[in-house]
């Protein structure tokens, strides 16, 4: 068993693909293994495993959380495809108020390395998806931060027409109104 480590655009982003061991039942990947993740350079230590599941053309985010309980991120897509973002939000980064962009489904069982100081959400290209992912802190309601997903600073390109958006979400600010990590 095995993992393929790829450092994206932002180095800190980081895509990983899982050897897949298919047969005539279906396949066999591992998703984590501390001692692989941990040499390969992601220290983080997961404490809770979050899941959802959207329609087609949802989006979900921009969301992230602040000090003292900064979250990093293992996203995957269990079932179906969504295109998976992570924006920059350290004010100290020179890759600060870049995005990256990746598609995540079942069918190429990649996941997406997302630390600290990164806001994230994606859009359900599929009929639907399910999308889990772990988190390096629990939740903490006053430590949330987010930006709206349309944020004209950002221009990210959505792959969907008419997203569908909670309410929640698109109350979030725009990028440069935003709480961000200094």
């Amino acid at each position: 068993m095995g993992f393929k480590f790829k450092r994206l655009e932002i180095s800190d982003l980081i895509l990983i693909t899982p050897d897949r061991y298919n047969d005539y039942r279906g396949f066999f990947q591992e998703v984590y293994k501390e001692s692989v993740f941990k040499e390969s350079g992601i220290k983080d230590d997961f404490y809770q495993l979050n899941m959802s599941y959207s329609k087609k053309g949802v989006i979900r985010g921009l969301h992230y959380q602040l000090p003292p309980k900064p979250q990093a991120k293992l996203v995957r897509c269990v079932y179906g495809e969504i295109f998976d973002v992570a924006v920059d939000v350290r004010k100290s980064s020179r890759t600060f108020k870049k995005w990256v962009g990746v598609a995540l489904s079942h069918k190429n069982g990649e996941m997406l390395y997302i630390p600290e100081g990164f806001a994230h959400g994606f859009a359900v290209l599929s009929d639907f998806a399910i999308v889990e992912y772990f988190v390096s802190n629990e939740y903490c309601p006053e430590c949330e931060g987010g930006v709206v997903y349309n944020s004209p600073e950002l221009s990210i390109n959505w792959p969907v027409e008419n997203p569908i958006v909670s309410e929640k979400d698109l109350s979030l600010p725009d990028f440069n109104k935003a709480w961000l990590f200094d």
